[in-house]
């Protein structure tokens, strides 16, 4: 027997509901040989399967500024207004765990520069304490939240991390836990990125804005992309409050 009609008398079976001890003594093997057959019937399982019902998706008012979108989409944002937080859009999904349970992940997006800086979750909780969760995730922003299409959520973190990595950057390392929360992208974005179609960088506390720039001047050119940089103390030998170009 060739190794695909194993796997395929492995799948065979894992669909009978068989544990992985009765699939080893059915077939004559040990649990060991089945085990690594048994996590690949699982993935391939995972990858196929319908995703969890949405209960909900939301990103902040405010998530289209200096963004152009493609009109044909219908995606409304409900004050297109400076904040303060032009270029960081904080994108929420919830998806039903159980009948009393949802699971939720949260994404903080760069949409004019890096990308996925950060994401949280899947963390499980009831509908009530989701309810509690929105006003405390959506505080930074004085207009708040709005409900979204989970097409739109794909659109700016999918999108975001495609024009982020042409830039040179790659999405937070806690970003791999929650993408399959989207659901499948089908690409290309809707939305063109960077403020008014070009790259701007603003540095966060926790970015390194050196590292940053050079790679913009490497990867788009000098001129050819804006940044502002806070600079707490003395960073890089200048003084002032920000740097740009």
């Amino acid at each position: 027997m060739d190794s695909a009609e194993f796997l395929d008398q492995v799948r065979e079976l894992r669909g009978q509901g068989r544990s992985p001890k009765e699939i080893a003594r059915t077939l004559g093997v040990s649990p060991s040989v089945v085990a690594p057959l048994i996590r690949a019937v699982a993935a391939e399982n995972r990858a196929t399967a319908p995703a969890p019902e949405i209960v909900g998706c939301w990103v902040n008012v405010g998530w289209s500024v200096g963004l152009s979108i493609d009109e044909g989409r219908g995606w409304v944002d409900e004050a297109a207004s400076e904040d303060g937080t032009a270029g960081i859009v904080s994108v929420l999904v919830a998806r039903r765990h159980r009948w009393d349970k949802v699971a939720v992940c949260g994404y903080l997006v760069d949409v004019y520069c890096l990308g996925v800086k950060k994401a949280l979750g899947p963390d499980i909780m009831d509908e009530l304490a989701l309810l509690r969760f929105l006003p405390d995730y959506y505080s930074a922003y004085s207009s708040g939240w709005q409900e979204a299409p989970i097409e739109l959520a794909q659109d700016i973190v999918f999108g975001a991390i495609e024009y982020a990595r042409g830039l040179g950057f790659e999405p937070a390392a806690d970003f791999a836990q929650t993408a399959d929360h989207l659901g499948t992208w089908e690409g290309l974005s809707a939305i063109t990125f960077g403020k008014d179609g070009q790259p701007f960088y603003i540095s966060g506390p926790h970015d390194n804005p050196r590292s940053v720039v050079k790679t913009l001047e490497r990867t788009v050119g000098i001129g050819d992309f804006h940044y502002i940089v806070t600079v707490p103390e003395r960073p890089f030998g200048l003084t002032g409050h920000a740097w740009g170009g």
